[in-house]
């Protein structure tokens, strides 16, 4: 089986390889990771102290930040490591300054694993929710590092408990301590025993805790959220923003918007600029001017947590294709949430369904009579904004229980 592990590594990177001719995501792909062992050298002294953290992509990044933060506020003895897999986490936070150095990921080979801990005096390992790489962590393992997931959501189908699975359940017990979730995910790993879990909840509840507690004070947005009710609509693919679009033109006059693209690169705000009329990108908004228009086109990266305190409604993008995304962001601000089809493999959407805080929208019409509903009833957007708030502040704390479980007291 590592034969074909090893054979998958090198074919993914040629495929890569071969897509970066057209692609500008796999050519960052191909890019960053050349001479990742020239970049690193020399970046960390042979008495520091570091911890590393490794994030698949930007919305891991978000759920792994309140972590870094609260080790590098209170153990400032450690340097911060922080490394990506992918260009969308790598290229937004290459410049975050809540770590020493930010990397791209080596491939996963064995060679590549034992020069990466040569490298970097490495005391201790995060693995952000997912990202299972084989030598990676068994160097690890022989070289008596600590290694960690944080916040793990483990569901029934996948590979690792499965009867076919078995070669894959050793990635599992290379990790020192894996902090999960939920109660399920605890269950199916001692069901394949694993024994060390601890469930700690979700890093993200404290992020978005966070962000809502920042100062932020925009007198022109809070003029344009109060002429007419906003929806704000974040992390958008195509198919919603078709299904937008109609609504919009049914609204025109009765709402005023803001759309976030998930990609937000020229092709698309330029797509989405034909679509909605009286449009203003977010861009070009200063603090002093007055904002034109019903629409604002979000054209910039890492606004979109912060906008949603304006809104009145949140629609979650996403959801007509491989997933919703975050939709805590929204909910910490209680707003009604709505969002695509495609769900079910989000513990807080379906929780937060139950709860009557978020609705799944199905088609144009569904999503025209749910807006319609909410902004003609004031006591139902408040009612959901408490419901929202207790769910939010209930689930707070998962960044602390890891953090004094691994520095404090070890098992």
């Amino acid at each position: 089986m590592r034969i074909l592990y090893d054979f998958g590594i090198r074919i993914y990177y040629f495929l890569v390889l071969l897509a970066s001719a057209g692609n500008e995501k796999a050519k960052k792909w191909i890019h960053g990771r050349r001479e990742w062992e020239k970049r690193l050298k020399g970046k960390f002294g042979e008495d520091d102290k570091v911890i590393w953290f490794h994030c698949a992509s930007l919305g891991e990044f978000e759920q792994g930040r309140p972590l870094i933060e609260r080790v590098r506020n209170s153990y400032p003895e450690y340097k911060i490591l922080l490394t990506f897999f992918s260009p969308s986490g790598y290229e937004k936070r290459k410049n975050y300054e809540g770590a020493d150095v930010v990397s791209y990921l080596p491939l996963d080979t064995a060679r590549n694993a034992r020069k990466f801990l040569n490298i970097v005096p490495v005391e201790k390992v995060f693995f952000v929710k997912y990202e299972f790489w084989l030598h990676i962590l068994r160097a690890v393992k022989q070289e008596n590092i600590s290694v960690y997931l944080a916040s793990g959501n483990f569901r029934s189908g996948q590979l690792f408990f499965k009867w076919y699975g078995a070669w894959y359940k050793k990635f599992l017990h290379y990790f020192t301590h894996i902090f999960v979730q939920n109660e399920e995910s605890k269950d199916l790993l001692n069901g394949v025993g694993i024994a060390k879990v601890t469930v700690a909840g979700d890093t993200r509840f404290d992020r978005v805790v966070k962000i809502a507690k920042e100062t932020v004070s925009k007198e022109n947005l809070l003029k344009f959220s109060n002429q007419r009710p906003l929806i704000i609509a974040g992390s958008t693919w195509e198919k919603d923003e078709e299904v937008l679009h109609e609504v919009y033109e049914q609204f025109s006059g009765k709402c005023n918007w803001i759309i976030a693209p998930h990609e937000p690169t020229k092709k698309n705000i330029d797509r989405l600029s034909g679509l909605f009329s009286e449009r203003v990108l977010y861009s070009e908004i200063s603090d002093l001017n007055e904002i034109s228009g019903s629409v604002i086109l979000v054209d910039t990266i890492g606004h979109l947590s912060s906008l949603y305190r304006y809104g009145t409604i949140a629609y979650i993008g996403g959801g007509f294709g491989k997933g919703i995304h975050n939709i805590l962001e929204a909910a910490v601000f209680g707003l009604p949430l709505l969002f695509g089809p495609n769900y079910y493999n989000f513990q807080e959407a379906r929780e937060l369904i139950s709860d009557d805080v978020a609705r799944v929208i199905k088609h144009t019409q569904d999503l025209y009579s749910t807006i319609d509903g909410l902004v003609n009833s004031e006591k139902k957007r408040l009612k959901i904004a408490e419901i929202a708030e207790n769910y939010i502040l209930k689930r707070k704390g998962a960044t602390k229980k890891i953090v004094d479980f691994v520095f404090i007291n070890p098992a």
